[in-house]
């Protein structure tokens, strides 16, 4: 390790971590969780911040924190100072479209030096799937150990990932699905993705139908106590609180609350035995990268988004 190493991680906990273990190198921490909202392929632009201060003020009432954000950015203006990139993200959808974001950020400053992934997800001998921050020092170690070169045909991949992303047509994520590449992960993330997307049937993306089977399922006594359960049982989504408070709240008229539980409600039967679509009662316009959900819906069959017609609501 030297510190002509740029490591650029996905979050507070985890540069507090290679600190704390002594990794060195200039930190560069990602604060932003570009899975969720308006994006623009060209990042660190005046419009860029524009968009995300705009989407996270308004929908989670959270401060957008531009000088810290652009701060952290400012570390790759110098980029090819440095001997090598490590970039640390985790297996799931939200580390992900970050870590897509970041690629094409590094090309966009014009990264000449090698560039190495550290990824965590599936451990040996292990139940479940493990964020970086969990590993203990001795796997964090290995996982560093085992780093991959991401080769130019990575690289592309990323970018044309990142490009699609902010365009309006997702399908073209597809062919990535079944691309080669050093992103393990990416291929299941990018099918979560498109099934974010309302489900013709029910007009359920495919975690608020799971949420509903969770009320279904189990004894859930609050929001918060579904809170928990989201989190556990979300797969590859990566979210956090805020981000499934939002999902529950938007689903309210799919079940009924008391002071003691949450049960489901006969609409909420309705939509989990797909009898009834109720895309239009929960408003879809929610916009991931440069495409509005309320304009498709997916097509489970098909196994694709179908674009709304012009009368669609």
């Amino acid at each position: 390790m030297s510190k002509q190493t740029l490591h650029i991680t996905n979050g507070t906990s985890l540069t507090n971590y290679l600190k704390k273990e002594n990794y060195e190198g200039e930190m560069l921490t990602w604060h932003e969780m570009l899975c969720e909202g308006p994006t623009e392929k060209e990042i660190d632009t005046p419009t860029f911040f524009e968009k995300r201060k705009a989407f996270l003020e308004s929908v989670y009432d959270v401060e957008y924190d531009e000088f810290k954000i652009k701060s952290e950015i400012n570390k790759l203006n110098s980029v090819n100072d440095y001997k090598e990139v490590i970039l640390w993200f985790e297996y799931d959808l939200f580390c992900h479209i970050n870590l897509i974001a970041a690629i094409s950020l590094l090309k966009q400053k014009g990264i000449r030096v090698p560039m190495f992934l550290v990824c965590s997800g599936r451990i040996e001998n292990e139940k479940g799937l493990k964020g970086l921050a969990e590993l203990t020092p001795k796997q964090l170690k290995e996982h560093y150990q085992n780093r991959i070169e991401l080769t130019i045909d990575d690289v592309a991949t990323a970018q044309k990932a990142w490009r699609i992303y902010c365009e309006n047509d997702h399908n073209l994520l597809k062919p990535l699905i079944t691309r080669p590449s050093n992103f393990k992960y990416l291929s299941i993330c990018l099918k979560a993705h498109l099934k974010r997307f309302p489900d013709m049937r029910s007009g359920l993306s495919t975690l608020e139908y799971n949420i509903l089977k969770l009320i279904k399922e189990y004894t859930i006594k609050s929001r918060r106590h579904l809170v928990g359960y989201v989190l556990h049982y979300q797969g590859y989504y990566g979210f956090g609180d805020m981000q499934i408070v939002r999902l529950i709240d938007k689903l309210e008229i799919l079940y009924t609350e008391t002071e003691d539980t949450l049960t489901l409600n006969r609409d909420g039967h309705l939509a989990l035995e797909h009898q009834k679509n109720f895309r239009k009662e929960l408003n879809c316009n929610f916009v991931f990268g440069g495409a509005n959900k309320q304009e498709f819906q997916f097509n489970k069959k098909a196994n694709k988004l179908i674009k709304n017609t012009v009368n669609a609501n």
